[in-house]
């Protein structure tokens, strides 16, 4: 891997990696340039993920010129494709190096913090919804309990947007979460079941179902099933799968054409 990186970075495939090292024993973000080689020997693969295709967006808005690679898994590749269809990037700016996430015993155990199914207490099993659920055993529940147990959920926000701030595909420069006309602001909980509700619509379509914002909640609120449930109806409904190709969403106003290119592939 870091022969590769070092490659890409030597021969001008790249002119920046992002990928991840070790500091104070924390596994954060980190660039990696020709003139830093030397630090390559920091570089790591770790469960820990961050949304490395958001940072490297971040970065060609102000320097479209660069090219910029990184550490990516599959929800990674998803989340470019979406970046590019919605014109945040466009073809060939990013270049992926593949990490394993894949479960399957023929392939190197994965390196992914999705892949620790989490254990909850009795008292969220009891009231509320375990994250573990599929949408298939949240269907089967009545509709009543189904809408208890989610405003059990829902109450428990603190409204500190970590869920919007860690997703790789939030890119809007006005949020609707923050438009007091939408949601009303300085109060805690947020407006039940509002404020989620709002943020559900805009992952219909957009979703790549990589569970970062599940990992951010610092209540344990099952995001990643609302939005596998949005998503799910989305599919149903026009056919659309987020993030595997470069096809329009079907919510989409950008009333512009995604530039042809190659949409990024899952590892196989």
């Amino acid at each position: 891997m870091k022969d590769k990186v070092r490659d890409w970075l030597e021969t001008g495939k790249v002119d920046l990696f992002l990928g991840y090292k070790m500091v104070d024993g924390h596994p954060l973000p980190q660039a990696f340039s020709k003139e830093n080689l030397a630090e390559l020997g920091d570089l790591i693969v770790s469960p820990a993920r961050y949304a490395l295709e958001k940072l490297a967006a971040e970065i060609l808005a102000l320097k479209p010129a660069l090219k910029i690679g990184i550490l990516g898994r599959d929800c990674n590749r998803r989340a470019v494709n979406v970046l590019t269809v919605h014109q945040q990037i466009t073809p060939g700016q990013i270049e992926i190096l593949d990490v394993n996430c894949c479960a399957s015993p023929l392939r190197q155990p994965p390196t992914c913090s999705s892949m620790q199914p989490q254990v909850y207490g009795p008292v969220k099993l009891e009231l509320g919804i375990d994250n573990n659920m599929s949408v298939a055993q949240a269907d089967q529940l009545d509709q009543e309990s189904l809408f208890s147990r989610w405003m059990y959920e829902f109450e428990k926000c603190l409204k500190c947007y970590g869920c919007r701030d860690i997703c790789p595909v939030c890119f809007c420069k006005e949020c609707s979460l923050e438009n007091k006309d939408l949601v009303d602001t300085g109060g805690l909980p947020p407006e039940v079941p509002l404020f989620h509700m709002i943020r559900a619509v805009h992952m219909a379509g957009r979703c790549i179902d990589c569970g970062l914002c599940e990992e951010a909640c610092p209540v344990d609120i099952p995001l990643r099933l609302l939005y596998r449930k949005v998503n799910g109806i989305v599919k149903d409904l026009f056919g659309y799968e987020t993030g595997v190709s470069l096809a329009q969403p079907p919510f989409s106003l950008l009333g512009e054409s995604t530039p042809e290119a190659e949409p990024h592939q899952q590892a196989v």
